[in-house]
């Protein structure tokens, strides 16, 4: 008896999903910051990954699924590589000191 791959694929993406929620959560607030520049360098190399994969295939037909899903990856990694710099910027403000105001 065979597994259907898609079957197998599926339980491995939904194991991953459950290793990464308790990898994430149970890092301490001092490794937020570094673990969202790992995530930004992550989602560059997709980005990478995905403007081949967007440029991939004929010339002449322009929506093939592999453009779709390459312009599709680019946007989604643009706006994570976006929100991680936010986060990373606001958890780096938190550790700065506060000026007092001279009166």
């Amino acid at each position: 008896m065979e597994i259907d791959p898609f079957i197998f694929r599926l339980s491995i993406f939904i194991l991953s999903i459950f290793i990464g929620y308790y990898v994430v959560w149970s890092v301490t607030p001092s490794l937020h910051t570094p673990l969202m520049s790992v995530t930004n360098a992550i989602s560059s190399v997709i980005i990478v990954g995905a403007i081949i994969a967007a440029l991939a295939g004929n010339n002449a037909n322009v929506f093939d699924t592999a453009n779709i899903y390459g312009f599709l990856a680019i946007f989604l990694a643009a706006i994570n590589i976006f929100g991680g710099f936010l986060v990373t910027q606001r958890m780096l403000a938190m550790y700065k000191k506060k000026k007092k105001d001279k009166k």
